[in-house]
């Protein structure tokens, strides 16, 4: 028999490349602590699972729990959805009204995009990861709303600046690096954030094939982190929880209602513009500017005393005097804004119990019931189930646990008892 004999030079470089590949290898974890990872994969709506393929969604769905839908709380923007998730309180108790909104206090106006947006005075509440904090545990957190801003005085651990051209890729890396840290500064929950489907939803519409191409990329990044949770030995020991804030609706810049055509914005101070459109008048002229609105088609005028019990969206000062919602596939402006921001062909911000709004909630983990469902319930009920999973004790906050009662294996079971 003939032996093959590799050249000297082949035989070092293959002997290279197979160290450097055993050096890259992630180590198996093998001191775990209780773990969440808490996703959101921002205006997915609770339909884009029959929708578009997302077989790594599914496959964690089939595996855990699924809920019908994840009710978003009104309104049904990024920034106080998120922020209910993470504290378990309603926008109106924990202060972030809306992406945009002025405070009478501070005299000062609120806009997510803005550097002053991630001063501590803005957020009230207690997020999850101040609450682990408190109790002794490491948190890190990329990207998620209000994770900038010192809460309390306190950031997670582990956490960056927003970067919207980081790739879904690059922010699973991440969060696996940080998985990957010495057990005493390795975080027990860490938040993803992916806003990939919310911008094609935007600019090309929920039904559209950029919609469906972001879905697939943000599914694939999912698959990545499953794939580095296999090899490291947790896939089935951490607790996922994917969730969205919102979903989206189609509109048309042809369902488009101009409000200066019905009452002089010199009289009041605009903050919202979009689906949810809010507005300061002075004291005085709040009774007049309300009667014009009600003349408007295709919008509903609230003033903040007489918004619908269910929205819980009362008694917070950042609330307008009035409130205009309009109705689905609309959209209000003015003409001078519509100059330079035309009606985007998806939108969200209406009426939380459309069923264009509602958001996702899959679970997958040791503390969940495989192949198991849950009926539609509210995001408030998500800190609580967070703070149970890593064994702290909570903040007060408008949740509850109960929910989750069937779908939590024996073991997590009887420590259900809020």
């Amino acid at each position: 028999m003939r032996r093959c004999a590799w050249p000297r030079p082949v035989l070092l470089t293959l002997l290279l490349v197979a160290l450097g590949a055993a050096a890259q290898a992630p180590r198996p974890i093998t001191d775990l602590r209780p773990t969440v990872i808490l996703i959101s994969i921002d205006g997915f709506g609770h339909d884009y699972l029959e929708k578009y393929s997302a077989p790594n969604l599914h496959r964690l769905a089939a595996s855990g729990v699924r809920a019908e839908a994840l009710l978003p709380c009104f309104p049904t923007y990024t920034f106080p959805n998120h922020y209910t998730i993470v504290t378990g309180l309603y926008p109106a108790h924990h202060g972030i009204v809306s992406n945009e909104m002025y405070d009478p206090g501070f005299d000062a106006t609120f806009i997510y995009k803005e550097p002053a947006a991630q001063e501590g005075r803005w957020w009230g509440g207690e997020p999850i990861w101040v609450t682990a904090e408190k109790q002794g545990q490491k948190t890190a957190s990329l990207f998620w709303p209000g994770s900038a801003a010192p809460i309390e005085g306190m950031w997670p651990d582990h956490w960056e600046p927003f970067d919207a051209k980081m790739s879904p890729e690059e922010r699973v890396h991440k969060i696996l690096g940080w998985l990957d840290l010495p057990a005493p500064q390795r975080p027990t929950f860490l938040a993803l954030y992916f806003d990939q489907v919310d911008h094609a939803g935007h600019d090309h519409g929920p039904d559209s094939p950029q919609v469906r191409d972001a879905v697939a990329a943000v599914d694939a990044a999912i698959g990545r982190l499953l794939g580095g949770l296999r090899q490291r030995g947790i896939e089935d020991r951490v607790n996922l929880i994917v969730v969205s804030d919102h979903g989206m609706a189609a509109t048309s810049p042809k369902q488009v209602i101009f409000i200066d055509d019905y009452i002089d914005l010199r009289r009041v101070r605009v903050v919202t513009r979009g689906q949810f459109f809010t507005l300061w008048p002075a004291k005085s002229e709040t009774d007049a500017v309300f009667a014009q609105l009600q003349k408007i088609p295709h919008v509903r005028a609230y003033r903040r005393e007489k918004v619908p019990a269910r929205w819980h969206y009362s008694g917070n000062a950042r609330i307008a005097p009035i409130i205009l919602l309009a109705e689905e596939g609309w959209g209000i402006t003015d003409h001078e804004y519509a100059k330079s921001h035309e009606l985007q062909p998806g939108g969200h911000g209406y009426d939380n119990s459309l069923p264009s709004m509602q958001a996702i909630f899959i679970a997958h983990g040791p503390a969940f019931k495989a192949g198991t469902k849950l009926p539609a319930f509210p995001n408030v009920d998500v800190y609580d189930l967070m703070a149970y999973l890593l064994h702290l004790k909570p903040a007060h906050n408008d949740g509850a646990l109960e929910v989750f009662r069937p779908v939590l294996v024996r073991e997590q079971t009887k420590r259900v008892g809020r």
